[in-house]
């Protein structure tokens, strides 16, 4: 009698606990899944000076998109700016910064933008290509000697065009999270070994490896550390104050094990019964801290699309110029008005890095030397258009557009993946383009 009340428990005890887990994640998905901003017009903004009277009404239009989309995506918050000619039209914050605290989003909110940092990047090639420091069809060992020889030879023009064969790293398990680079050469060991994926120059593959690689190759030519030429040469002259990127000497968060990297079911405990006790608190935030990222909620069903949680957090410094980043809405634009301008690089610099190389089959990509290049509609007229959306961990989190023939710029940031800021940024770029033709 008691072996079969043994042999009960064996097979009741899993069975409740999955029950427990099934309940316990139903819950929890629960607690999370609620709309952020129900209503699109009571979402708070913030911007420091208001529109001249005569962007007044495409300010309250595109006032009125940014709304609708942080309402309608679910974002916690969305940054925008806007510049036409060779000034700011307009810079606001949308939401919150951080759910938990309601720190408002502002025009100088901090945003990761992920792989939109190449455009900043390409810009300091350019600026090293004025000064012939370095030549963009040499062999990349002419400036990283680090990087082994492999079957094919691979130029500097290959890796900024994503044309040249290495690989890179999956999306939110990249082997650099756990590391931290001081130097963009810091970061070879953990990718420097592997062959080419196919002769360079044949096809098109997105590579943050290949941009890390551009990154020690600035700084090698610039004969100085890569973060400091970035500043003196880009964002100082620029007056991109709130840019810069991740530290290498901080401690890295993925190994301090806070609440965003605990199982569900913890965290459930600690937004259900710990916090609402008083047991766990809310951590301050530092005014220069970047926004909180979140991630969107899990599948496709209805009753978890709302639901929000904290990004795991990584370190990116390994990532230099490919990755590394942060910046705000107002200073991208700050830069695509001095790209578009001719005040950072010469013309016909900037021709020749937004212009796609051709592969050997003969086509082209919609990818020049850090830049993607479409084209769009705008103001009903076929307009190219050049920029980067941002990528974080493979998911988009803002975007910059540069319409040269318009003179305006125009760049969107969120706190989420998934955000459609490419969406946004076009329909406020047309939003602009109204008064901009008067």
């Amino acid at each position: 009698m008691a072996r079969s009340h043994s042999w009960l428990a064996w097979i009741l005890v899993p069975i409740g606990l999955l029950v427990v887990a099934i309940a316990g994640m139903w819950l929890f998905m629960s607690v999370a899944a609620s709309v952020v901003h129900p209503n699109p017009q009571a979402i708070s903004s913030l911007t420091h000076t208001d529109p001249s009277p005569q962007w007044s009404e495409a300010v309250n239009r595109a006032r009125r998109i940014m709304r609708a989309g942080v309402a309608e995506q679910n974002l916690p918050g969305l940054s925008v700016a806007v510049g036409v000619g060779g000034g700011m039209v307009w810079a606001e914050g949308f939401g919150w910064a951080d759910i938990e605290t309601h720190a408002p989003v502002t025009p100088d909110t901090r945003f990761r933008i992920g792989t939109a940092s190449t455009v900043l990047t390409s810009a300091a090639v350019g600026v090293l290509l004025q000064k012939g420091r370095l030549t963009l069809d040499d062999e990349i060992q002419t400036y990283v000697p680090q990087f082994p020889k492999k079957q094919w030879s691979v130029t500097l023009r290959q890796l900024m065009a994503h044309v040249g064969g290495v690989g890179t790293d999956g999306g939110d398990e990249g082997p650099l999270f756990p590391h931290r680079c001081e130097r963009p050469v810091e970061a070879l060991e953990h990718f420097a070994q592997g062959e080419l994926l196919f002769e360079p120059g044949t096809q098109y593959r997105h590579s943050k490896y290949g941009w890390i690689l551009v990154s020690a190759a600035v700084e090698a030519a610039a004969a100085q550390p890569f973060l400091t030429f970035m500043g003196e040469q880009i964002f100082r002259p620029l007056g991109m104050d709130h840019t810069g990127a991740e530290s290498a000497t901080e401690e890295n968060p993925e190994r301090v094990g806070e609440p965003a990297e605990d199982p569900p079911f913890l965290t459930l405990i600690h937004h259900v019964i710990l916090k609402p006790l008083g047991i766990s608190g809310t951590k301050a935030r530092s005014a220069t801290e970047p926004a909180t990222a979140y991630l969107p909620g899990w599948g496709p069903y209805p009753q978890v699309r709302y639901g929000l949680h904290v990004m795991a957090p990584r370190n990116l410094s390994c990532y230099a110029g490919s990755m590394a980043f942060f910046s705000t809405p107002s200073d991208l634009v700050r830069f695509g008005l001095a790209i578009n301008g001719g005040t950072l690089l010469q013309p016909a610099t900037v021709r020749l890095l937004q212009t796609s190389p051709q592969l050997t089959s003969g086509q082209k990509t919609d990818y020049g030397l850090g830049w993607d290049l479409h084209t769009v509609t705008l103001a009903g007229e076929p307009t190219q258009a050049a920029g980067q959306d941002g990528d974080l961990q493979g998911q988009r989190v803002g975007s910059l557009m540069m319409f040269r023939e318009a003179g305006i710029v125009v760049a969107v940031m969120s706190n989420i993946s998934h955000a459609d800021t490419p969406a946004l940024a076009l329909r406020v770029a047309e939003a602009s383009a109204q008064p901009a033709r008067r």
